[in-house]
């Protein structure tokens, strides 16, 4: 306890000390026990931020790096939260730089050998010094020789040394501060910090462990194999472990690069179409993306291919969000409000006693002025961002993977517009929309969805025939008078009308299930 007291005490010094107390009440009103607290511990120290000439989340940024890799990736964390710190707030911290000094190779080495073994370690050759180095781990390139028995250039990610075990305990830390300023100050309540540290240790364990990374780029690689111009790289399992990813080196450069799309003569209008269409057919048709598709995540080859890299943010939706969120976006395309608010009833995002009417009505108040501007210079993601706050207002409860989707949408979307300014948003999205919701309707995929319901009901009864079996032997024994119905004991009676009370709901459950699969059929 004293540990974790005396960490609280440096982490708290280090909030006071970067002056970013002061930055956040730009944004947010502290209370004033906090201000003071911290104007207590920051007494007669210079704030070096104080009088530079930059905006408030620029300096929150530079303050968090200077404060190192746990305040980094909280402040990453929070440019995905804008519900928690408001948007301006985490579209500034987007500007948030995760670059550190890189290890050395000795100790990348030593961490080679101990994840993957000798015998795999010694099949690495020309591994380079660091190209990269961030506040969780840092990248090689190197060359391995496969199963195969082929020598393929790799791209190779170590975590930190001891990076989880300091993480973990700033984190605990943070956790204790949070806490108490909770239960002592109960203003501050309202800036859910026991909830912002609990998300952050949930998504930083998934960071914590390559594998989890190295098995969501492969099954992206999976749902994308027969897709156009994007390409996943493959993952060498091998030469990966809990604390090393080792996936195909990138042949190519920066889609941020003008100067190498201009020489390979790439059409620029047909890669900011494939930037959009490519995250759309994650998202809707698979329900599984790259969270993080900025241009630092997304290269190029010289004939216009797309190739993501770390896999470390992702997003899930499952079939009922991802038909809300086409029906949605393809909705409003045909500012059609009223079908927009029935399929937010139908998939449940809205209570049941909502107007049709009144929602329809707040629908058409966020779409009918964004339609007043040029259409190819509306963006989705803000538009998303706009529904979810009008459905806050009748008690929908915005789903953080929505969250995520929404801000992973304006991205895609600038990152677009850079490489093409005339992109038409709406344009591009349209057939992949279109198609989508054509699959989602057709008779075989509804005959599809009813077989795959008819099985979860047919799992959910016992073996029936067997059950039948014993049914009518308990019924023959009791005609036989081998069952006593009038004695005391009703052990056995009780247990017959058990059963048969389950198979009667048993049969209920299968009649129902019948019935809907004839509805979706015809």
């Amino acid at each position: 306890m004293i540990k974790k007291l005396i960490l609280i005490f440096k982490i708290s010094y280090k909030l006071a000390k970067s002056g970013i107390i002061e930055i956040v009440e730009e944004y947010h009103q502290l209370p004033t026990t906090i201000k003071w607290f911290f104007k207590i511990l920051n007494f007669n120290q210079n704030n070096s931020l104080k009088n530079v000439n930059l905006s408030a989340g620029e300096k929150i940024s530079i303050a968090l790096q200077e404060m190192g890799t746990t305040f980094i990736k909280l402040g990453q964390f929070l440019a995905t939260r804008p519900d928690i710190i408001g948007a301006n707030l985490a579209d500034e911290l987007e500007k948030l730089q995760d670059k550190l000094p890189p290890f050395s190779m000795y100790e990348a080495k030593e961490i080679l050998k101990k994840e993957i073994g000798i015998e795999n370690f010694n099949k690495i050759k020309d591994i380079t010094e660091p190209v990269a180095a961030a506040s969780i781990a840092q990248v090689h390139f190197a060359k391995v020789l496969n199963v195969e028995g082929d020598t393929k250039e790799v791209a190779i990610k170590i975590l930190r040394p001891d990076i989880e075990k300091k993480f973990n305990e700033e984190l605990e830390a943070l956790m204790l501060l949070a806490n108490i300023a909770e239960l002592f100050l109960p203003k501050t309540r309202r800036l859910r910090l026991i909830e912002t540290v609990y998300l952050l240790r949930e998504i930083t364990s998934v960071e914590m462990d390559l594998r989890f990374e190295a098995a969501a780029a492969n099954e992206l690689l999976e749902n994308t194999r027969n897709d156009n111009n994007f390409i996943v790289p493959n993952i060498y399992w091998d030469f990966t472990s809990q604390r090393v990813l080792t996936l195909d080196r990138i042949v190519g450069s920066s889609i941020r690069d003008m100067a190498f799309i201009e020489a390979n003569a790439i059409d620029k209008k047909k890669l900011a179409a494939d930037v959009i269409q490519s995250f759309l057919k994650q998202a809707v048709r698979d329900g599984f993306f790259h969270g993080d598709m900025h241009q630092g995540n997304l290269f190029i080859d010289k004939i216009g291919n797309l190739i993501p890299v770390d896999f470390g943010i992702m997003g899930r939706i499952d079939e009922n969000n991802r038909r809300y969120l086409a029906e949605i976006l393809y909705g409003f395309i045909q500012r059609n409000y009223k079908k927009v608010a029935e399929v937010h009833l139908e998939a449940g995002l809205i209570p049941k006693e909502t107007s049709i009417d009144e929602f329809s009505q707040a629908l058409r108040s966020i779409g009918e002025p964004i339609f007043g501007q040029k259409i190819k210079d509306i963006s989705g993601g803000n538009l998303l961002a706009q529904l979810f706050k009008v459905t806050e207002k009748f008690n929908m409860h915005t789903q953080t993977q929505l969250l995520i989707l929404q801000k992973t949408m304006v991205v895609v979307e600038g990152v677009a517009r850079k490489i093409y300014p005339e992109t038409n948003i709406w344009e591009v999205s349209k057939p992949i929309l279109e198609d989508w919701l054509k699959n989602y309707k057709s008779p075989k995929t509804n005959i599809n969805r009813a077989i795959r319901l008819s099985k979860e009901l047919l799992e959910k009864i016992p073996d029936l025939p067997s059950f039948l079996d014993r049914a009518n032997y308990a019924l023959k024994m009791i005609a036989e008078g081998k069952i006593n119905l009038n004695t005391g004991n009703h052990t056995q009676l009780e247990l017959e009308k058990q059963k048969f009370k389950m198979f009667r709901n048993n049969f209920i459950i299968l009649v129902l299930g019948s019935i809907i699969l004839i509805n979706l059929i015809f």
